[in-house]
């Protein structure tokens, strides 16, 4: 079914605004995934916070066009699935992992701050922890040394109070 003129520029609007925050995007083939395999996909993405259309290759285009994903006009050829999303690693392990279940869904290239990745290095990302995880890696490894100091000048008061409880105790036997 084609779309007219109209419905193509809100098309293209739509996409726009979605990748306008974007630090990611990955486009996918999808031949040969049942409707009930790429609603999954879709419902996959939505909980994970990544933006998933398929999309005209031509409409694509005009969404690329000047933005940090330029690089990925060379490789919009077949059926695709355009996916994009402010958490790189997100958008990655979505596709990753569904790709992992259903081997007809086929990572092209992806682009990430201006530069083209291949496959294999959205592999990669897919493999990193969520940016959540991340920061609470962070978190930990910044509170840490806080919490050693509070607890060492902890210890000096709670020995002190061991002593005397072990005076009393001998006082009175």
């Amino acid at each position: 079914m084609s779309l007219n003129l109209e419905q193509k520029k809100a098309v293209v609007a739509e996409v726009s605004a979605a990748i306008k925050g974007a630090q990611a995007a990955v486009i996918a083939e999808y031949r040969g995934l049942t409707v009930a395999q790429m609603t999954a996909l879709r419902a996959q993405a939505r909980a994970a916070g990544v933006y998933i259309r398929v999309v005209k290759n031509s409409l694509v285009r005009r969404v690329v066009e000047g933005s940090s994903f330029a690089c990925l006009d060379d490789h919009l050829k077949g059926p695709l699935t355009f996916a994009a999303s402010t958490d790189p690693v997100a958008v990655a392990k979505v596709l990753s992992e569904f790709a992992r279940a259903n081997d007809k869904l086929i990572i092209k290239v992806g682009a990430m701050n201006g530069a083209l990745m291949t496959g294999e290095q959205l592999q990669a990302l897919a493999l990193l922890p969520s940016r959540e995880v991340l920061l609470a890696t962070l978190m930990r490894t910044m509170q840490a040394p806080a919490a050693r100091f509070v607890q060492t000048l902890n210890e000096v008061p709670a020995r002190f109070v061991r002593t005397l409880a072990a005076i009393r105790d001998k006082a009175q036997a």
